[in-house]
């Protein structure tokens, strides 16, 4: 029962640093010309700049659009990075990431 409680304190204590270290990584995405959003491996946005030609009040539907698809984008190549992380910590290996 020790070594279970052992082992799950070790794990939270690697689940802890992981998320450093993701906090520490920022992905820029620039994939939608006009805008760029800046993600960090813990998928929390750092930033969004919209290029001045998209501020125009009749560009409202474009501009949600594509800050939508720039938002997504950012998300899922947070999730990569994280994936590729947590597969690189020795004893964090876990079903299905790999």
């Amino acid at each position: 029962m020790f070594g279970k409680l052992k082992e799950l304190m070790e794990l939270k204590k690697k689940a802890d640093q992981l998320k450093k270290e993701l906090e520490a990584v920022v992905i820029e995405v620039n994939d939608v010309r006009p805008i760029k959003v800046k993600i960090n491996g813990a998928q929390m946005v750092q930033s969004i700049e919209i290029d001045e030609s998209l501020l125009n009040p009749t560009q409202k539907n474009r501009i949600q659009m594509d800050l939508l698809r720039s938002i997504n984008t950012a998300v899922k190549k947070s999730q990569q990075a994280a994936a590729h992380k947590m597969k690189s910590m020795p004893g964090f290996n876990i079903p299905g990431l790999s």
